[in-house]
């Protein structure tokens, strides 16, 4: 302890009257320094010495005085010694010790206190000089005497509180300030250039707002040009030459990868296709011998090679197969009337029926064939039914049997491990699609068709039998149907997910060109977008992009992804927005909408129709469509948008003329929209809607209309619909008081309190699951609220049910249907009762 006491006193010497000692308590572990007024421990000094415990022996473990880190101090009451808190606790005495804090500070930087120096890395950074400077670059933060965090050179009497007691000189003492100065002023200027970039660069950009912008939305969009999408098409018509369905699905997945897009993956499932079989199916008439292909060419080998492919793939899939001799009955489109007709006139077991595509889904029409007996079907399009600029006289075209997803393992993925059905057809029927050149010819119809300018339907006459044998061959395999499957992630609710679908040819099937401008429409989006999020943004839900594989065989490829993470998506998705088939015409665009979405849409065809020079009524509806949405609407519930170019006459005419998959070559595409003006249009119209979903804190559904849809839907004259009426008042009712008591408020920023828009937002995504019911008949919507076409907006499975049981006293299949409809009504109706409740106790629960 001597040797202590000498030590510091050398090191203190005295410049007054009193001589200050430091020691180091070894039984306290603090270093004491001698103070008037303060008594020492008897064992370090005489009674009648002074002291004060400046600093805990821990304190030096700790690195307090570690060198030239000593910016911030850190002084609290745990540290001091037992029994001097009410002299620590006054503020002076606090002063004094931070000036002795820096004091102990300097002179632990200069040579000969060796007794002091560290076991640390952080010594051999020490100063060797009694001039040694103190590093401001390595300030660490403390606590300060006061609980906050706070630098001791912000003081305003900094540089005379912190002078060294030894006496220096005055060059000394102005260099001193001087570094002192240049580096703060250095520190300052640097601190602002950070902030600086750090403010240009943050996601400001980089986060979401909060609110839609529209202006940022059109930043984005106005990087969509007509001539990127027709490079982008062009180029994606040549990869369907391969046979291979890997390569094009190869080429979406680089290419999304390569703008950004993330974890861009493929999603691949081993499912049952019915593929063509090794020669065409042909059609013979049995007076005359007669050979015909499907489209109406003989039977020759010149016709064959002509058009091989063509004529390959001119087939229903899943179809029965082998070959049927038989007379032929025209049903017209087979519809319950239809049938009930020639069922009075005729027995048409195992009889070919002559079917017309449109009006009804064709798996509904086909049921009622194979119900009603008839062995084959001979499928056509009537030429009055299309527009005058289709010439499809010739076309031959595919359909699918297929309801949806792999037939071998139906409502469950194609994962490994499932069981497999043996399920080569799906159908009895063998059914043959033919051109309307070859049914001129089996109804021996030379006269001419039109008269006046005025279109005669295709018939074939009552009195008239013709006896025809058709022979349908197709092979059935197992394949690989690839998704490509990429996302942006939410910043804010990355757990809801904005799906946009478009879809890719797939190997084996018709090699139509539709996929094409549908890839290239996502891929167009795809590439703003990214633009954008480079910079810093995201959305504030996730955007999940997807290119489904297996479309033409019934939605395969989304139907099995669906199926497959079915738990996530029924709980996640908030909508579907589908970029299927989006060119058919150039003459109208129609967009098909949930109810719940139908005044976003019509905002934004208004929008869209200010900048062009001739806008169409606006056509919003929900009405079935074809294509990948199928399974997020019937499964999911999920609101759906769909754009789509049309032509008037297509419109007007019978309905699921859609179902049938032309041969459309890519110059067909081209003469529809030679400028990709419409290409780009339904891009810009997808994109805004998407964006808006994916960025509207509230989510832009609307309650009240899915109540005014169902009232609309049963308006009529349809029969006990009484019951159903007054429960559709009150769903009415609490859609009103829903939208108006809890979505305004949260539309309002200043009411928007985080969990009352959270819980809103989960109540506005599953308003339409209330309305999936269990059955319906084939090739009907789950989701009643769909009807069949635009000039029925009755509920379909009721008009369905009236239909067919007119002619029985007691239809037990409307009394079904009208329970179906009225447990749907009710279910919505508690669910929004249910949602108004939760609000209101979260609301008396807050005060």
């Amino acid at each position: 302890m001597q040797g202590y006491q000498s030590s510091m006193a050398e090191r203190f010497p005295s410049s007054g009257a009193h001589l200050d000692v430091a020691v180091l308590s070894p039984q306290d572990q603090a270093l004491w320094v001698p103070r008037p007024g303060i008594p020492c421990p008897n064992d370090l000094l005489p009674a009648s010495a002074s002291c004060m415990s400046l600093f805990p022996r821990s304190s030096l473990k700790d690195g307090l005085y570690a060198g030239k880190k000593m910016a911030y101090q850190k002084v609290s009451a745990d540290q001091r010694a037992p029994g001097h808190s009410q002299y620590l606790d006054n503020d002076d005495l606090q002063a004094t010790a931070l000036d002795l804090e820096w004091d102990m500070e300097k002179e632990l930087e200069e040579p000969g206190f060796d007794q002091f120096q560290l076991d640390s890395t952080e010594n051999q950074n020490l100063g060797h000089s009694e001039t040694a400077d103190l590093n401001l670059d390595s300030i660490q933060r403390a606590t300060s005497p006061k609980g906050r965090f706070q630098r001791l050179q912000e003081e305003s009497d900094y540089v005379a509180h912190y002078q060294r007691s030894a006496p220096k000189s005055n060059r000394c003492n102005f260099c001193y300030l001087l570094k002192i100065f240049c580096t703060a002023t250095i520190l300052f200027i640097f601190g602002i250039l950070i902030g600086y970039y750090a403010h240009k660069n943050r996601p400001s950009d980089a986060t979401s707002s909060g609110t839609a912008d529209p202006q940022l939305y059109q930043e984005i969009l106005k990087t969509i040009q007509a001539e990127d999408i027709k490079k982008s098409f062009r180029n994606l018509v040549q990869l369907y030459k391969s046979e291979d369905d890997m390569e094009i699905s190869e080429k979406i997945k680089t290419h999304w990868t390569s703008l950004g897009l993330e974890d861009v993956q493929f999603v691949n499932y081993s499912v049952l296709l019915n593929l063509p079989g090794p020669s065409p199916s042909t059609v013979t008439l049995s007076s005359s011998g007669q050979c015909f292909h499907p489209n109406g060419q003989p039977c020759r080998e010149e016709a064959r090679k002509d058009s091989s492919q063509d004529l390959l793939y001119s087939y229903a899939a899943y179809s029965a197969k082998g070959s049927l001799e038989a007379e032929v009955i025209d049903v017209s489109y087979g519809t319950t009337d239809d049938l009930k007709r020639i069922k009075k006139m005729k027995n048409v077991t195992n009889h070919i029926a002559l079917l017309k595509l449109g009006k009804f889904p064709l798996l509904y029409k086909l049921s009622l064939l194979e119900k009603a007996g008839f062995g084959g079907v001979l499928l056509y399009i009537d030429p009055c039914d299309l527009p005058k600029t289709a010439n499809l006289s010739y076309e031959t075209f595919m359909v699918s049997l297929n309801p949806g997803g792999d037939p071998s393992t139906p409502g469950y993925p194609s994962v490994d491990g499932s069981f497999r059905q043996s399920r080569s057809n799906l159908t009895s029927l063998l059914v043959q699609p033919i051109s309307a050149s070859l049914v001129a010819k089996l109804v021996s119809s030379a006269k001419a068709r039109a008269r006046n300018n005025v279109c005669s339907p295709l018939e074939l006459p009552n009195n008239e039998i013709r006896i025809v044998n058709m022979q349908v061959q197709t092979v059935t395999n197992f394949k690989t149907v690839s998704n490509v499957v990429g996302y942006v992630k939410g910043l804010i609710s990355p757990d809801r997910y904005i799906m946009v679908g478009s879809h890719h040819h797939t190997a084996y099937s018709y090699n139509g060109q539709e996929w094409a401008s549908s890839t290239a429409i996502i891929t167009a989006f795809i590439q703003a977008l990214m633009l954008r999020v480079k910079k810093g943004w995201r959305p504030d839900r996730t955007i999940v992009f997807c290119s489904w594989g297996g479309t033409a065989f019934g939605n395969i490829g989304s139907y099995e992804w669906g199926e497959d993470f079915k738990t996530v998506l029924q709980k996640n998705v908030v909508a579907y927005v589908s970029l299927h088939s989006p060119i058919r015409g150039n003459l109208s665009l129609h967009s098909v909408a949930s109810p719940s979405l139908q005044q976003l849409v019509a905002e934004k065809n208004n929008f869209n129709c200010t900048r062009r020079a001739h806008c169409p009524e606006t056509n919003v509806s929900s009405v079935q469509i074809q294509g990948d949405a199928d399974y997020f609407i019937n499964y999911l519930g999920v609101p759906t948008v769909q754009f789509a170019y049309e032509d008037i006459k297509a419109l007007e005419g019978p309905s699921f003329l859609s179902e049938a998959l032309f041969p459309k070559h890519a110059s067909k595409i081209e003469e529809m929209d030679p400028f990709f003006n419409l290409h780009e249009t339904v891009t810009k119209l997808s994109g805004e809607v998407i964006l808006q979903i994916a960025n509207d804190p509230v989510l832009p559904f609307n309650a009240l209309d899915i109540a005014l849809e169902v009232q609309s839907s049963l308006k009529g004259d349809q029969p006990d619909t009484r019951q159903l009426l007054a429960m559709a008042s009150r769903l009415r009712e609490s859609a009103e008081l829903f939208q108006s008591d809890e979505m305004r408020p949260a539309n309002d920023p200043k009411e928007r309190a985080p969990i009352r828009v959270r819980m809103l937002n989960d109540i506005l995504q599953d308003m339409e699951k209330s309305f999936l019911v269990q059955q319906v008949p084939p090739g009907f919507y789950r989701n009643i609220l769909y009807h069949l076409d635009e000039k029925t907006s009755r509920f379909s499975i009721i008009v369905e049910a009236w239909e067919h049981g007119k002619p029985l006293a007691s239809n037990e299949t409307l009394q079904e249907a009208l329970s179906e409809v009225l447990n749907s009504i009710n279910s919505a109706q508690v669910y929004f009762k249910a949602g108004l409740d939760v609000f209101e106790s979260v609301l008396v629960g807050k005060n």
